[in-house]
């Protein structure tokens, strides 16, 4: 992911109630913010390698009805990792849960509403 600022129009950041810290393969992790962007989702997390050849986690997100969105790219700065989404959620979704997978298998690691989306009016 090239270029960190998505196309589109910022429309919810979702961020958790805690943030509860989480352990992989490859390095421990917290999900700090979701946000959904008109043109896909990022997951914004911090990393905390697990020592030399950390990888970071393999998230995997879906709505509660049942899309897997495809991930698309990803970027490190510094501690923080963001791991970018596509499509992006479509209205009428409720909720998105995060997973992560490893060598012990897909588990969840976060579940977040997701606000009803406001119809935009055009001011005349």
């Amino acid at each position: 992911m090239g270029d960190l600022t998505l196309a589109g129009n910022l429309q919810h950041v979702l961020v958790p109630r805690t943030f509860g810290r989480h352990s992989t393969d490859g390095c421990e992790f917290s999900i700090l913010a979701v946000e959904i962007w008109t043109m896909g989702l990022v997951v914004n997390m911090q990393l905390r390698p697990a020592g030399a050849g950390s990888t970071p986690p393999g998230i995997v997100v879906e709505d509660h009805w049942g899309t897997v969105y495809t991930r698309k790219g990803s970027a490190n700065l510094g501690a923080r990792h963001l791991q970018y989404f596509e499509p992006s959620a479509p209205d009428g979704i409720r909720s998105l849960t995060i997973k992560c997978e490893d060598s012990r298998g897909l588990r969840e690691v976060l579940f977040v509403a997701v606000p009803v989306r406001q119809p935009t009016t055009l001011a005349g």
